[in-house]
């Protein structure tokens, strides 16, 4: 049997997992892809249920994302919606942002998108189940942050009175600084 040295042993594994790709952060290029069709998105209401978001948030992985559980019917999640817009729009290319319609009717819910244009997708959860993988579901408006490695870190029921308190949020549990 042939004696391989351990160096050369080594180089071949480094060129191996080099060209795998392996590893838990993604390519630059992947999570840019990502960051563009999401942008591709905007303003949409998507199917797939908990797979659909659960597959997106994984495809994001490499950007923090903010979430927000809202419905058409809710007050508070409008008088929130144009914050999420001013600040998706100030993070673009830095944080991800998706929406979760939850417990909605859908056709309300797609004329309320055509009055108040999200620079995001939304997933449209009828049953709430997207909402449940992050702690949602029982308070609307709730928002969710996942930091960069697709963790989430932080779920915050109910309406931020300022755009300033979410901001300062999106800094703290997305961005961590």
């Amino acid at each position: 049997m042939p004696r391989i040295s351990i160096a050369t042993l080594l180089a071949c594994l480094a060129a191996i997992l080099a060209t795998a790709g392996c590893g838990s952060e993604p390519r630059a290029g992947a999570t840019a892809r990502s960051l563009s069709a999401l942008d591709g998105q905007a303003n949409q209401l998507l199917g797939g249920g908990t797979t659909a978001f659960e597959k997106q948030v994984g495809a994001l992985r490499g950007h923090p994302i903010v979430v927000n559980q809202w419905a058409s019917w809710c007050g508070p999640c409008r008088f929130e919606f144009p914050f999420l817009t001013s600040l998706a729009r100030r993070y673009r290319g830095r944080v991800a942002f998706l929406g979760v319609d939850a417990q909605d009717n859908k056709g309300d819910a797609e004329t309320f998108l055509r009055q108040q244009a999200l620079p995001y997708p939304s997933y449209f959860d009828l049953a709430a189940s997207i909402a449940r993988t992050f702690k949602g579901g029982l308070a609307w408006p709730t928002t969710a942050f996942y930091d960069a490695r697709g963790r989430l870190v932080k779920t915050h029921p109910g309406a931020y009175a300022t755009q300033a308190k979410l901001d300062e949020d999106i800094r703290r549990y997305a961005l961590g600084s």
